[in-house]
């Protein structure tokens, strides 16, 4: 059964890195900065928790695993607010 894990723990760190690579390439190449912003967002914060997910099942339990949930946490609540406060801020020197 230790086998599924690991497998299963690779698949999720390496989409995970694929998606936070994906976030890169799109902060680089698109042209504004609403666009941007949709791209550091949204895989980025999918790609974080892919990570976490395969890390916290190669670790299974104990106070590291509560940490990676801790950080999972904050990450939800922090990505979509600090979005919003930078569209906002966009918004307003575009007029």
């Amino acid at each position: 059964m230790t086998g599924v894990y690991t497998v299963v723990a690779a698949v999720l760190l390496i989409a995970g890195a694929v998606l936070a690579l994906t976030a890169a390439i799109g902060v680089l190449r698109l042209p504004d900065t609403l666009s941007r912003m949709h791209a550091t967002t949204k895989p980025q914060t999918l790609g974080l928790l892919l990570v976490l997910a395969g890390t916290a099942l190669l670790l299974r339990g104990g106070t590291a695993t509560g940490m990676l949930l801790l950080a999972a946490l904050f990450q939800l609540l922090t990505a979509p607010v600090i979005a919003q406060r930078l569209g906002r801020v966009v918004q307003r020197e575009r007029r």
